[in-house]
């Protein structure tokens, strides 16, 4: 038996179950195996979740050709948008992106090609860095909150709609006004709306970045 089928099932039994149901045994169950085989492969449950989480990362799939002419906003507006996608389809695994950094191959491609496309635009070594790691943050982020275990649907939204309605106008009239905004916004605007915020303060970054040469060669 490989690492990669055991690994795939437990990504499986993870979507079904979730992370903490999750157990060897019920892993070894659901390969017709013993948890000796398991333990042949991996030191434990910690390094086998390790690996699921590389294994959901490799599902982001952007080939090269479709980056061919893209400015880096829209590049990075298609890798986003493809991680973000995969990262709905496994919402009971989205904490295993957030608890690590992930360092396995599917994560040090993406981390390399991500990077190297920042650094072809005109980003330093350092900003192209924190952009990496900001829009990382951003997408997990907002997957976790709004589709991780737990989440809030349409009716907790509504309810939340009333709770502030129901405030007291003369200490929260901002919120009181601003109620319908803040809980009907459908998700995936607010998504690209706070993508769009996040790339323009970068592109404003690399603006400064680039012009600092030219200032420090003036004088």
């Amino acid at each position: 038996m490989d690492a990669g089928r055991i690994v795939d099932t437990a990504l499986k039994l993870i979507d079904e179950v979730g992370i903490q149901a999750l157990t060897l045994r019920m892993l070894a169950d659901a390969l017709e195996s013993g948890t000796a085989t398991l333990y042949r492969h991996f030191t434990g449950k910690d390094e086998l979740l390790a690996l699921v989480a590389d294994r959901i990362l490799g599902e982001v799939r952007v080939p090269p050709e479709e980056l061919d002419g893209l400015s880096w906003r829209e590049a990075v507006n298609a890798v986003a948008e493809a991680f973000y996608g995969t990262l709905c389809r496994h919402p009971n695994a989205l904490s295993l992106l957030a608890a690590q950094v992930p360092v396995g191959p599917n994560a040090l491609r993406a981390r390399e090609r991500l990077i190297t496309l920042f650094l072809g635009h005109g980003f330093p070594v350092g900003l192209a860095a924190r952009a990496f790691t900001a829009i990382g943050h951003y997408v997990i982020g907002f997957a976790i909150q709004q589709h991780g275990p737990g989440a809030p649907g349409p009716e907790d939204h509504a309810q939340l709609r009333d709770y502030y309605l129901s405030l007291d106008p003369a200490a929260y009239p901002a919120t009181m006004a601003a109620a319908d905004e803040l809980t009907s916004v459908p998700v995936h605007e607010e998504f690209w709306f706070g993508l769009g915020l996040l790339l323009d303060g970068l592109e404003q970054a690399r603006a400064v970045s680039l012009r600092e040469p030219e200032a420090a060669a003036g004088h």
